[in-house]
């Protein structure tokens, strides 16, 4: 129930964080054309167009983390490989801007950012233990149910020496 929760407000937040990225990279375009702004002798048509499209790629990659965090919250399963990738890549994108915006955009950016940077490890580590572990009858696999696996031995007392190979 808690993995669902988390990873339904993961995803929510990350939606508002996608428009709200979306929203000041198309003001700071239409400043940068308005104004005709260079800098060190730059084309200012191509620096609004990479602006617009900067902000168009963040939107679209923190949207795409919001639809498998959703997906994982509504199945109440881990993401697959290539979703853990992109979650991964997702809290370190927030670690690297976290640390920008202190000086840039002042400590309750930061917050924010270190918000959405837990929420997304915690995602990780809620369905962590869950990655691969579906059985077809529903219920979860252990190591010990691997094929071709050796059944445990149970742990002997403290102090019991036992050998380690078979």
């Amino acid at each position: 129930m808690l993995r669902r929760i988390v990873a339904g407000l993961a995803a929510v937040v990350l939606v508002a964080e996608a428009a709200l990225l979306v929203l000041v990279h198309l003001v700071l375009g239409l400043t940068t054309a308005n104004q005709s702004m260079s800098i060190a002798g730059s084309d200012p048509e191509l620096m609004s167009t990479a602006t617009y499209a900067m902000g168009a790629g963040v939107g679209a990659f923190l949207l795409l983390c919001a639809v498998v965090l959703a997906v994982a919250a509504v199945r109440d399963r881990s993401p697959g490989r290539f979703g853990r990738v992109l979650l991964i890549v997702a809290a370190v994108l927030h670690a690297l801007l976290g640390t920008l915006a202190v000086g840039l955009a002042g400590w309750p950016v930061w917050g924010a950012l270190m918000l959405v940077l837990c929420l997304l490890v915690l995602c990780l580590l809620l369905y962590a233990g869950t990655a691969g572990t579906a059985r077809t009858d529903g219920t979860a696999r252990t190591d010990g149910d691997a094929p071709g696996a050796r059944p445990r031995t149970p742990p002997g007392p403290v102090g019991e020496v036992r050998p380690t190979s078979p």
